[in-house]
């Protein structure tokens, strides 16, 4: 009797278990899936589909928002729309991997993302602007910078891990096993783990069940896994933009524990000494959206101010 009682409760955990895995990674974003989206537009480049908002298309002076890891274009809601307010030509996309944009089979690097930026702009008709970067946007920014210095007015990082050390990987394709057991381990819990990005995450409730979205999307775990993968020291592409004319902005949270300031702070000295650089206050790892106010404030009446 106490042996059937077992096996009843196992039964149930791993049908509990079973039924809670076979919910993640169930939409495929096709035609219908972009078809349903109200929001953006979509425009097909080289290498898939990407997401897009534009607005205040004949301003003269245009900031491009890239997002960071994981959390898409959705994550800049506050800075855009206070600089659509302001009249600037404002665009964010979702890069690849992320968002609404497509999943690719290859691999994701920031020559990726920067080929995907260059194109849209190109599609958009864009010839300059400034770019804002936040934490692995950094790198897509950097990158973008060292293949297209022409194409940049400013540089600003914002929490940014373009400075960081990697390791570089001799293997960086994504198997099916590696695929599944990211999702086994991770994406339980996952979305709680985005509350660490904020210093204060009780002033942002509902941004963890907003997180749950993205991991409904087929190729999400896989994106993921490889862009991390395919990170690699970007000293050259820094250095260069270092000896540059480009103008070089560096924004951080006084409390991130993302990507902790500390931990590179010499080396960024070294390869980046002419920045310039602020430090925001009460804020984590989303000093754009913890400290809103203060971030807008040194983001348009000094960063865009300086010529």
């Amino acid at each position: 009797m106490k042996n059937n009682f077992i096996n009843y409760c196992l039964f149930f955990f791993l049908f509990f278990t079973s039924c809670q895995f076979n919910n993640y990674e169930t939409i495929d974003k096709n035609i219908r899936f972009r078809q349903q989206i109200k929001t953006g537009e979509f425009l097909k480049l080289s290498k898939g589909y990407t997401y897009y908002e534009i607005k205040n298309k004949e301003a003269k002076n245009t900031i491009i928002f890239i997002h960071g890891f994981s959390v898409p274009s959705y994550i800049w809601d506050d800075t855009f729309k206070s600089a659509c307010k302001k009249g600037y030509k404002s665009v964010r996309l979702d890069l690849y991997g992320r968002g609404y944009s497509s999943n690719l089979d290859l691999d994701y690097t920031d020559e990726l993302f920067a080929n995907q930026v260059i194109e849209l702009m190109n599609e958009l008709k864009i010839e300059r602007a400034t770019f804002l970067g936040l934490s692995n946007g950094g790198r897509v920014i950097s990158k973008i910078a060292y293949l297209k210095p022409e194409l940049i007015q400013k540089l600003v990082y914002v929490s940014s891990s373009s400075f960081q050390e990697h390791k570089p990987i001799n293997d960086t394709s994504v198997s099916g096993k590696e695929i599944n057991d990211f999702i086994k381990n991770n994406y339980p819990s996952i979305s709680k783990g985005q509350m660490l990005d904020f210093k204060y995450p009780q002033n942002f409730k509902g941004w963890d069940d907003k997180y749950e979205q993205l991991l409904q999307y087929e190729g999400f775990a896989r994106a993921l896994i490889s862009t991390r993968k395919n990170h690699v020291n970007l000293d050259l592409e820094n250095k260069f933009i270092n000896d540059s004319n480009i103008p070089l902005y560096t924004v951080w949270g006084d409390s991130d524990s993302a990507v902790v300031y500390n931990n590179f702070k010499n080396k960024l000295n070294k390869i980046m000494p002419r920045r310039i650089e602020y430090f925001i206050s009460n804020s984590g790892h989303l000093p754009n959206m913890e400290n809103s106010v203060e971030f807008e404030d040194i983001l348009y009446n000094k960063i865009l101010k300086e010529n």
